[in-house]
C-alpha cells in the first residue's frame, strides 16, 4: 500500500506525533491552518467515512474531544473546528480517513464559514422536509 498516512503510522515518514493509542494516531498537520492543527487518523486503513468501522470512528471522536481540551489549555484557543472530507468530490486529498482538528483563535483571519454564506439560492423548508423524509426511508 502506498498510503502516506499508513507510512506515517509505521514511522517510515517523520511526523510530529501528538498522541497515539492502539486505534488512533494523531500528528500536527505539516500545512496548518492555525497553530495546533492536528490530523486524527485510524491506525487501520479505512478510505473514508463510508467504510470506517464505527468503533474506530467513536475512538476518533473521543480523541478529538480530549485533544481539543488539551489544546484549549495549552494554546488558549477560543474554539475548534472538526473537518472531514470523504470522497474525491468532497476534495479528500489523502484516501485514508482523517479528521482535522483545527484550533480557532479570536481574529485568526480564517473564514471557514464563507461556504454557507455565499450560496446564491437556498431550498425552501418544504423541499428540505421532503428530502429529509426520503433520506429517512433508506435502510
Amino acid at each position: 500500500m502506498d498510503c502516506i498516512f499508513c507510512k506515517i503510522i509505521k514511522g517510515e515518514i517523520p511526523s510530529a506525533k501528538v498522541f497515539e493509542n492502539e486505534k488512533v494516531f494523531v500528528f500536527l498537520d505539516i500545512s496548518p491552518l492555525t497553530e495546533g492543527h492536528c490530523l486524527i487518523i485510524p491506525k487501520q486503513h479505512f478510505e473514508n467515512i463510508f467504510d470506517i468501522d464505527e468503533n474506530i470512528l467513536e475512538e476518533i471522536a473521543k480523541t478529538a474531544k480530549e485533544l481539543a481540551g488539551r489544546i484549549k489549555i495549552k494554546l488558549g484557543v477560543t474554539g475548534v473546528q472538526l473537518v472531514n472530507a470523504s470522497g474525491k468530490d468532497a476534495e479528500q486529498s489523502v484516501m485514508h480517513f482523517h479528521l482535522h482538528l483545527i484550533p480557532r483563535y479570536e481574529n485568526d483571519g480564517l473564514e471557514m464559514n464563507k461556504w454557507w454564506q455565499s450560496k446564491a439560492s437556498k431550498p425552501s423548508i418544504e423541499d428540505l422536509q421532503k428530502l429529509a423524509e426520503e433520506i429517512k426511508q433508506v435502510k
